[in-house]
């Protein structure tokens, strides 16, 4: 560990899975707004992008290497905050990846995967996190997504994983509340950024491999094509500037949706008593 003495005054935050899409952009605009940011990754030499973007902006990072699997990591990096700046105000949730398939392509060591980074990495970071955010009173923000509310084909894996999300972080908000740490998800609809791509889907194969799920998987595609090249898609950037805005009000909601889009879709579930809006809906996506 560090020995150095804290040098800043500044409020801090701690970004997650900053190399590119939403976390770079969000440590880009915390960084123009006057926050103290510590950007992670889980691989430094993806990091070009971010300090073109930082240095594009005039603004100044702490990038650090993080992978939100790894206990040790996590706990370094916590403690890396506190003696560098003394202390830790806000922490994003950002990390993340995709997975597509369903239960039959996917393994059981896929699902176990992607549950590691999307829930159990946030759950780890949340609880290394918290007594500083305690001590600061400050913000612990998660990036979730309208499919941590609403179930999508091909997507079981993904969407268990930002359910469990939700679920954890809408327990813990009272509490968290009652020891002064505001606790929020924001939920996006499609992003036009890297997400996807650094999946490594590659639709050819999938196809080949769905087998009685190949036209289901055919319709699905096509109907994702059109989403995330639509008017439907927010920038990066857009999102960003939502994230900043619920780290400096002290009225944000628990969930926050970043467009009309994302709140027309996840109210959509909310008064879905009995699932079939929502199955309805989502069964016209893997219809040809």
């Amino acid at each position: 560990m560090s020995s150095q003495q804290p040098e800043s005054t500044a409020q801090t935050v701690l970004i997650t899975g900053t190399s590119s899409g939403i976390g770079l952009a969000t440590a880009v605009a915390a960084a123009q707004a006057g926050w103290t940011v510590v950007a992670t990754m889980r691989n430094l030499t993806k990091a070009d992008a971010l300090r073109s973007a930082a240095a594009e902006a005039g603004a100044e990072l702490d990038i650090r290497e993080l992978d939100v699997t790894d206990q040790a990591a996590i706990a370094r990096e916590i403690a890396y905050c506190s003696e560098r700046y003394g202390r830790l105000d806000a922490v994003v949730n950002n990390a993340g990846s995709a997975t597509l398939g369903t239960v039959e392509t996917l393994t059981v060591e896929d699902i176990r995967a992607a549950m590691e980074v999307n829930f159990f990495g946030v759950v780890a970071l949340t609880r290394a996190a918290m007594p500083l955010l305690r001590a600061s009173g400050g913000r612990l923000i998660t990036i979730s997504s309208v499919g941590g509310v609403v179930g999508q084909p091909f997507n079981e894996a993904y969407c268990a994983a930002k359910f469990a999300v939700e679920g954890f972080l809408e327990s813990l908000q009272p509490l968290a509340t009652s020891v002064g740490v505001g606790v929020h998800v924001i939920e996006p609809g499609p992003v036009s950024s890297e997400f996807v791509a650094n999946a490594g889907i590659d639709p050819k194969t999938m196809l080949a491999d769905a087998g009685p799920y190949a036209p289901a998987l055919t319709a699905y595609l096509n109907r994702t094509t059109q989403q995330f090249g639509s008017s439907n898609a927010q920038t990066p950037d857009e999102v960003a500037q939502v994230i900043l805005s619920s780290l400096g009000d002290e009225g944000t909601p628990f969930r926050v949706q970043t467009s009309d889009w994302a709140r027309g879709f996840v109210g959509t579930k909310l008064k879905d008593l009995d699932g079939s809006l929502v199955t309805g809906m989502t069964a016209g996506w893997v219809t040809a």
